[in-house]
């Protein structure tokens, strides 16, 4: 794996521990000579996690839309910051960046972002594993939402395990490492309708 590439939040959360997490990560991926793909911003968790990449003397790869680098987010200390027309280009661009994707706290663009990269594994529109660092709980409720979606018959069990969700940034990455992509059939009932 050469780079992950890594959702999370512009903002910088409710408590010290989501700050944490970020820094733990950042440190973890330099450790591993694993360089860092995500959103090109200098502000919350964004910021925090390319600071630690950067500070552990690893590679930190910016994406940002013009739009967000006019409002003076963008992180000026980058090893390279590409900044492109859109949101949709950023999104394209660092999965192409990427060998895996994870997701730290963060809102709708962070959810967004890392759903839509979990649905592409699940098409079999790239083979790279995704990881949710599950930090405090935060992404207790999604993943308790993806079970329900088992139970309900929205999702396949197998298609459930592309998620990886692990508590401490060394286990994340060890079971992006371990992990092998599984040829499932998305539809439940294909003949049904």
């Amino acid at each position: 794996m050469k780079r992950i590439c890594v959702f999370c939040g512009s903002s910088s959360g409710s408590c010290p521990e989501y700050g944490a997490a970020p820094e733990e990560l950042g440190t973890e991926l330099a450790r591993r000579n694993i360089g860092l793909v995500y959103g090109g911003g200098n502000v919350g968790l964004m910021g925090r996690l390319a600071d630690a990449v950067l500070r552990a003397g690893g590679e930190a790869v910016g994406v940002i839309p013009e739009h967000l680098m006019g409002r003076e987010v963008g992180h000026k200390g980058l090893t390279k910051l590409h900044v492109v027309r859109s949101m949709h280009e950023r999104k394209a661009l660092m999965a192409d960046l990427s060998d895996a994707f994870v997701a730290l706290p963060g809102g709708f663009g962070t959810l967004e972002e890392f759903c839509e990269v979990v649905t592409w594994t699940q098409l079999g529109l790239h083979a790279k594993p995704c990881g949710i660092l599950n930090v405090l709980g935060y992404y207790s409720p999604l993943l308790a939402m993806f079970d329900h979606a088992v139970e309900e018959r929205f999702l396949k069990p197998e298609n459930r395990r592309l998620v990886l969700a692990r508590e401490s940034a060394a286990d994340l990455l060890r079971a992006l490492e371990e992990w092998s992509p599984a040829r499932v059939e998305k539809w439940l009932d294909r003949e049904t309708r």
